[in-house]
């Protein structure tokens, strides 16, 4: 009876905040829009805050907001009743095949093929074994491990397979233990920061991808590490001594006898499957490391762990039909939001205004990485970045590609709550921390994260 009261409940809520984001998308609409507005304008503007209303109050899952907005595009703006300039929608539906949306199944495939070969877990074990009994030691190494891997995949995955090999020790430890809150709010911060290295390692770097293609500017797999790898191994490093500073003041060896590998014969063929996913992994990686060589375009590499992983038998229907659909419908609805903020004029109109600011462009550059960082602790990060890239690509001409990269990798930093990125909901959710330890983290990588993004990608570019 509880249960289904709380879930009355939460249905009353959703739609009570859907009708409110409504209300207050259209106040803010009727307010802002201008005389000069065209009928498109104001839908899109309409749609914006709407979003934007949807995405802050959660309403409603975030990839239903990405489909409402498709769906509200094709009607809104291609319907010529409703639109004196109506036009072709074919723009806003083609983004389920963006690059960018191929380049993240990609990602996909290989988590999952992965999990499935319990390659994953090896590879946290041995980081494990490796890093041995001090509490220091053992600190670094999941860190690092969790960085790495955050790289080619989902960082909520790469969170909970760490959290979820380490519990025995941190029950074992208990809540108290200054060690236990170090390892638990470390791993949530390098699966973020090392999801800042590539571009598959997070849905906002995809969308800073995706923009710029939009206008013609590509960025390879290799040139977007140049950009982040650095910035996320500095955050990871100097998160990393922050948390053994505050939390870590007993060198005591600690118990790791649940690390131990237990012997287990695989069969032959899962020692087969688990050396064609390496094989393909290797393959997979060099090749969008290389783009430059060959020439073979960052989003066609994606054909190799999908056609091969599949081909073979390591992924079946159930793995692909388990594959987090929702994300790729959030980014393709964000690429059709930004798409039509741009073709509408809209972010010309206030890119504009913001340009007659007497500021030096560094300046700015600032202010949208601080936005940045701030928005994504309150609303999805990707919802973030679809809004702030593009406007941020029309406000500071001649540096499309620094802002849109600084703008996904700053989208990155925001960890100061429990609910600002799902790798920190699941360490909170183990109950061994609180909501202020969360603090410490979260202002180390959102003071210095955006800053760094500004600095390193400026001097590179």
């Amino acid at each position: 009876m509880t249960d289904n009261l709380k879930t009355i409940g939460s249905r009353k809520r959703s739609v009570l905040y859907f009708f409110l984001s409504f209300i207050v998308a259209l106040i803010l609409t009727l307010l802002l829009k201008e005389s000069s507005f065209t009928t498109t304008q104001v839908y899109v503007l309409f749609i914006l805050f709407f979003a934007i209303g949807l995405w802050f109050t959660e309403a409603v899952p975030p990839f239903a907001v990405s489909v409402l907005i498709i769906a509200y595009l094709v009607f809104m703006l291609g319907n010529k009743n409703l639109n004196p300039s109506s036009e072709s929608i074919d723009k806003y539906v083609t983004t389920f095949a963006s690059s960018v949306i191929w380049l993240m199944l990609g990602g996909f495939f290989l988590a999952a093929a992965m999990t499935k070969t319990r390659l994953d877990e090896s590879l946290f074990r041995v980081t494990l074994k490796i890093s041995g009994t001090n509490p220091r030691n053992l600190l670094i190494g999941l860190m690092t491990t969790t960085m790495i891997a955050s790289m080619l995949m989902s960082n909520t995955a790469a969170t909970a397979m760490v959290v979820a090999s380490i519990m025995p020790l941190l029950n074992a430890l208990g809540n108290k233990s200054g060690t236990s809150k170090a390892l638990l709010l470390g791993v949530p911060i390098a699966a973020s920061t090392g999801g800042m290295g590539t571009i598959i390692g997070s849905p906002p770097n995809l969308i800073a991808v995706g923009a710029l293609e939009n206008i013609g500017i590509n960025v390879s797999f290799l040139d977007w590490m140049i950009y982040g790898f650095p910035i996320a191994l500095a955050l990871t490093a100097i998160s990393c001594i922050v948390l053994i500073k505050v939390f870590i003041k007993d060198k005591t060896p600690i118990s790791v006898d649940f690390l131990h590998d237990k012997k287990t014969e695989r069969s032959k063929e899962e020692k087969t499957q688990r050396t064609i996913v390496l094989i393909i992994i290797i393959v997979t990686v060099l090749l969008w490391l290389t783009t430059t060589i060959h020439g073979i375009k960052v989003a066609a590499v994606s054909a190799v762990p999908l056609v091969f992983l599949t081909l073979t038998g390591i992924l079946k229907n159930k793995d692909v039909q388990g594959l987090p659909w929702d994300t790729l419908l959030l980014v393709a609805g964000g690429l059709s939001l930004g798409m039509a903020l741009q073709h509408s004029g809209l972010l010309e109109h206030y890119a504009q205004q913001m340009r007659n600011i007497k500021v030096h462009y560094i300046v700015l550059v600032l202010i949208l990485a601080y936005m940045t960082m701030l928005f994504s602790n309150v609303m999805s990060h990707t919802a973030t970045s679809t809004i702030l890239v593009p406007l941020g690509i029309a406000i500071l001409i001649g540096f499309e590609s620094q802002i849109a990269i600084i703008i996904g990798l700053a989208s990155s930093t925001a960890l100061i709550l429990p609910v600002s990125t799902p790798p920190n909901a699941i360490a909170y959710s183990t109950g061994f921390l609180k909501i202020r330890d969360f603090r410490i983290g979260g202002l180390v990588v959102g003071l210095l994260g955006p800053l760094l993004a500004v600095l390193w990608v400026l001097l590179v570019a």
